[in-house]
């Protein structure tokens, strides 16, 4: 015999069927998108496009401009001077220029030397501070990095000090030791430059070796001791590979200072006759925007000192991606 449920029996089964309050999500209120989101990336983005374009786009334009056009005297030149369209003229007398063209190989035997020198010297001094060899690590790492902050010119000033003859405590401690060194003499005054800049800048090239060491796993040289390898075989063939593209950089950055030497050389043309006016690219620009007053054929020169330097920095990066691919990578 069936019953018929009563209201209260049903109120209770209504109440007993309810999901408790702490068992309900509060109900989040909606986003409300204003102005689509979408211009303030863009905003961020603002100042470093207009200073980009403002001092890096503008002035590579303005350049090239410059070198298609040359000044001509009108008459017996009391009429002044006009500006005319003369195309590749100005690159042709770069060209043809030997002293402009003598420099590129000065800054090339220049390279050959320096730039494996400087990395050697820099992933040398990375692999020691990064091994337990060395100590008190940060304090031989500040005294190697220091010479980075010196500015160019006064470090081109503080070597000129120890290469003249008659100032030089290193020359006369050689000098008296029966060995006559002459620092500025023709044959040895492009390696007494390049030590300037080795000295200069094999500091910041090791902070970035080193902190590229730091970001490798310390279990992968743990798990290579394991297996029996000593320091050396790591160093060589498992921290130098990890850190490949770290040293691509700083090889890629040492190249582009290479040919774009400026300093140094032009500081210590004033103690020496065997530094020119054009004795590297960058020089032959200043001489002939300078000195000759010939600021559309120094245009022209930059323009192809900027051409050489992205043709040799994409060779590079070509030729690194060309070899890390052989290897399977």
């Amino acid at each position: 015999m069936s019953t018929m449920p009563t209201g209260r029996t049903v109120q209770a089964s209504r109440e007993r069927d309810r999901p408790a309050p702490s068992d309900q999500a509060p109900a989040l209120p909606r986003r409300r998108r204003v102005g689509g989101g979408g211009a303030a990336p863009y905003l961020f983005v603002l100042p470093f496009v207009v200073l980009f374009v403002v001092f890096m786009v503008a002035p590579i334009v303005i350049a090239i401009v410059n070198s298609t056009f040359s000044s001509q005297s009108s008459g017996l030149g009391f009429g002044g001077a006009s500006t005319v369209f003369v195309g590749v003229q100005n690159y042709l007398r770069a060209f043809g220029d030997r002293d402009f063209l003598a420099s590129f190989g000065r800054v090339l035997l220049y390279g050959v030397v320096q730039v494996p020198l400087m990395m050697v010297i820099a992933a040398t001094l990375a692999l020691l501070f990064d091994s337990a060899l060395v100590r008190a690590k940060r304090a031989f790492q500040f005294a190697v990095f220091l010479p980075y902050a010196v500015p160019g010119v006064i470090a081109a000033l503080l070597w000129g000090f120890f290469y003249q003859p008659s100032v030089s405590p290193l020359v006369q401690g050689l000098q008296s030791l029966g060995i006559d060194a002459d620092l500025l003499a023709p044959g040895t005054i492009l390696w007494s430059v390049a030590n300037v800049g080795i000295w200069s800048y094999a500091g910041i090239n090791m902070i970035i070796l080193f902190s590229a060491l730091q970001a490798v796993p310390s279990e992968v040289f743990e798990a290579a001791r394991l297996d029996g390898a000593g320091d050396l075989r790591i160093a060589l063939s498992i921290k130098l590979p990890m850190i490949a593209p770290a040293v691509l950089l700083t090889t890629l950055s040492t190249v582009i200072g290479t040919l774009q030497l400026f300093n140094e050389p032009q500081v210590l043309q004033s103690i020496t006759p065997n530094i020119s006016s054009d004795w590297t690219p960058n020089m032959a620009v200043y001489a002939a925007s300078t000195l000759g007053r010939d600021a559309h054929l120094g245009s022209a020169m930059a323009v192809i000192l900027g051409v050489v330097t992205l043709a040799v920095s994409l060779l590079l990066v070509r030729a690194t991606n060309v070899r890390e691919g052989g290897n399977g990578r």
